[in-house]
């Protein structure tokens, strides 16, 4: 890319490429912003260009942050959040809690208590606080946006006490169900102090999320009081008031909107017509989507090389191999095409239940009777294309960022002097021993559950599964700091338990999901943590007090998350267990089934069983490690290139090609559309109207989708139901009717 255009995130690559894609690029130069910065100090010259321009080069540390204010709006932030996220892990789709709407919200709501809260001091007896100590601060914004992306937040383990309840008929009592969800939740903030020394105070390892939402809360801190911040406020407000307007047409008056595929219209009674152009049960060929549910903002949010490798797996896994494995020999099996269900060879649903004696024990006379489990041919693929991310993700880091890497594994405590490094040190850093107590604490609520019995696997797979946690934080976040790319790691989990516990007599089949609760939020939730401490790092918060915040947000948010989850699962049940269709394919809690698939193949089963019947699967570990070494290869035979060999990146690649659609495949054409407006167009051609709305549309219009979704529930709950018509056929509402 050329140094006269502003470009989007780049890629990893080591330190001593001369490439411009290793960095997080500046959008304008700090001449052409006004920025008065010497270059010639030491302490500001280590600092990337997008930090220079976008992160406060002075602070002051007796700015109040932790008020009664920040307490209050904390709070009401953090429900509707937790709710809405446990919530969307039983949908197909679903637009997340918008953490951007939280800061514009938070920041508007803080400036009016401030203006309106009685100036009394509140005295109770051991302390005492003041209700108003002051004009509201950024500072207190930026601390009420991290506690609410702390606790505003779905829980791993909801997936995990679903599964045991509908497919094993076992409800773990309330009391347990909230102690492993805060344990899990904070054994993950415990492993952030691994990884914390490597990723958190060198200034190259930028964190692109904090970065952005650092970007945001700036821009707010400037507009306060100018012409420009109430024209942001009303953009703001008119857009979230559209689309909450529109909203109500896919949610509820016209779903047609929802999918719109084509070539149903032209032929609604022609098999192959539907099925290639259905989004609701087939490829969703040239279907869009005008269902905010579908899109969501993060079309406003990735960069654009980001979205165009999503893109291309979303076509070589809908568009190819899906009519591939349809309509040709490729694929043997060829029921259960779009299902992460189990089959038999009849194409009957695996009656996985009878794999499984009154004992515990593998039912090999059943499994003799009923033969071999099959995988939908979509699902076989999802995991060898799992199984590649897995290890792509760890070989990318280490050749493309070998040097780095190794320097950071150095051994010896590094110092950096730059000028937000220096402004740090005015604060008290997290004691190491406050990782250590949280850890101490959750292992010891994890035995306890382990006694009575709700943990569903041995207590030495959980220590094992500690260890596993504890090796794989650092190369993972290390990804994440300088990409923005979370990567999951739950089938490989899943996996590795299988081969544990496959030799066992008697082992429970939920024991995966257990087991990968506890090593994925070992790196999920030190994922958080890191960012947020890094949101924190940017805008000048005392460590302590972001520390503390997060497990406040936590403390509130579990509670939540499980009472969400009880409401799920009491008044979706029907739609859970497969009694009922949801006319609209949203309420099918298909990661729960993906959750029981696993349970069956990996520990039923074993993968032994399983590789036996799929060979190839394992063959995606081999392809994870080669691609990264080919790409490294192109990237340094032609480094030059136009063809940017360091940004096809393998790993979003594979990742996105081993999601599982689900039978909805609508929406990502319409994702790709908004993405190259947004993120390429408005990016490259109209900089400083991006600049100036690009986040807070993002914020409205996803603060727009979580008002319908609200106001759409209490409609249903009141028996209110949409009405049918052409829009909202019950047969179809793509009009798709052959399927």
């Amino acid at each position: 890319m050329s140094d006269n255009k502003p470009t989007q995130y780049g890629s990893l690559v080591d330190s001593d490429s001369n490439s411009s894609s290793n960095e997080l690029e500046p959008l304008k130069s700090e001449e052409a912003l006004g920025l008065n910065v010497d270059l010639e100090n030491d302490d500001l010259k280590d600092l990337p260009k997008a930090v220079r321009e976008t992160v406060p080069l002075t602070d002051d540390p007796n700015i109040p942050v932790l008020t009664f204010r920040y307490f209050v709006l904390s709070t009401l932030f953090i429900i509707p959040g937790a709710f809405i996220d446990t919530v969307n892990s039983f949908r197909t789709t679903s637009a997340a809690y918008s953490i951007f709407f939280v800061q514009i919200a938070a920041h508007w709501a803080g400036k009016w208590m401030a203006k309106t809260l009685p100036d009394r001091r509140i005295n109770l007896g051991l302390f005492s606080f003041s209700l108003n100590p002051g004009p509201w601060s950024i500072k207190e914004t930026a601390l009420v946006t991290i506690t609410a992306k702390s606790g505003a937040t779905g829980n791993l383990a909801t997936n995990a006490l679903a599964l045991v309840e509908i497919y094993f008929d076992t409800k773990v009592p309330a009391w347990v169900a909230i102690g492993f969800m805060w344990s899990i939740v904070f054994i993950g903030y415990s492993y952030a102090a691994i990884a914390k020394r490597v990723v958190s105070y060198d200034p190259q390892f930028q964190w692109p999320q904090s970065l952005m939402q650092t970007a945001l809360l700036q821009s707010q801190k400037k507009a306060d009081g100018t012409r420009r911040g109430g024209s942001q406020m009303r953009i703001f407000f008119i857009c979230a008031v559209a689309l909450f307007l529109w909203q109500m047409l896919p949610e509820y008056l016209f779903p047609m909107t929802s999918s719109v595929a084509f070539l149903c219209y032209m032929a609604p009674t022609n098999h192959a017509a539907n099925f290639i152009g259905s989004g609701l049960g087939g490829m969703g060929l040239l279907n869009l989507s005008f269902d905010w549910a579908n899109i969501t903002s993060l079309v406003m949010l990735y960069p654009y090389w980001v979205q165009v490798i999503q893109f291309v797996g979303f076509i070589i896994g809908a568009w190819v191999l899906i009519p591939l494995a349809k309509w040709s020999s490729l694929f043997s099996f060829k029921h259960g095409l779009m299902s992460n269900r189990l089959f038999t060879n009849e194409g009957m649903l695996y009656p996985t239940d009878k794999l499984i004696t009154s004992e515990g024990l593998f039912n090999k006379r059943a499994y003799e009777f009923y033969g071999p489990v099959h995988l939908g041919s979509q699902r076989a693929w999802n995991m060898f294309s799992d199984y590649a991310a897995y290890v792509s993700g760890v070989v990318w880091v280490v050749v493309f960022g070998w040097l780095r890497l190794r320097a950071s594994f150095g051994g010896r405590k590094v110092t950096f002097n730059d000028r937000l490094n220096k402004l740090h040190r005015a604060y008290r850093e997290v004691p190491g021993w406050w990782y250590s107590a949280l850890f101490m604490v959750s292992v010891i609520f994890l035995t306890v559950i382990y006694r009575s019995g709700y943990l569903f696997m041995p207590w030495w797979s959980a220590v094992i599964a500690l260890m596993v946690g504890s090796v794989i934080v650092t190369p993972l976040m290390w990804l994440y700091a300088l990409s923005n790319f979370q990567l999951p790691i739950g089938t490989f989990n899943e996996l590795l338990y299988g081969y544990l516990v496959q030799d066992l007599s008697v082992k429970h089949p939920a024991g995966a999901a257990f087991f990968g609760c506890v090593a994925g939020n070992a790196w999920y939730r030190s994922q958080y943590h890191l960012e947020l401490m890094k949101l924190g790092f940017y805008n000048h918060i005392p460590p302590t007090l972001v520390f503390f915040s997060q497990i406040y947000g936590e403390l509130i948010g579990v509670p939540i998350n499980y009472l969400s989850f009880r409401w799920v699962m009491n008044s979706k049940w029907e739609y859970l267990t497969g009694v009922k269709t949801d006319p609209l394919h949203q309420w099918t809690a298909q990661s729960i089934v993906t959750y029981h698939t696993n349970a069956i193949q990996y520990v039923v089963l074993g993968p032994r069983r399983l590789f036996e019947n799929y060979p190839w699967l394992p063959y995606g570990f081999l392809v994870g490690l080669a691609a990264p070494l080919v790409i490294f290869t192109l990237h340094k035979r032609f480094p030059a290139s136009k063809l940017q060999f360091g940004l096809w990146n393998t790993t979003v690649f594979f990742s996105t090609v081993s999601h599982f659609y689900g039978n909805v495949s609508t929406g990502y054409f319409s994702k790709f559309l908004g993405g190259t407006v947004t993120m390429f167009y408005a990016y490259r051609y109209r900089n400083q109207v991006w600049r100036k709305y690009n986040y807070v549309v993002a914020a409205a219009l996803d603060t727009g989708y979580n008002l319908a979704l609200t106001f759409t529930f209490v409609l249903f709950t009141l028996g209110i139901s949409a009405p049918v018509w052409y829009g909202n056929d019950p047969r179809s509402v793509e009009r798709c009717f052959a399927l």
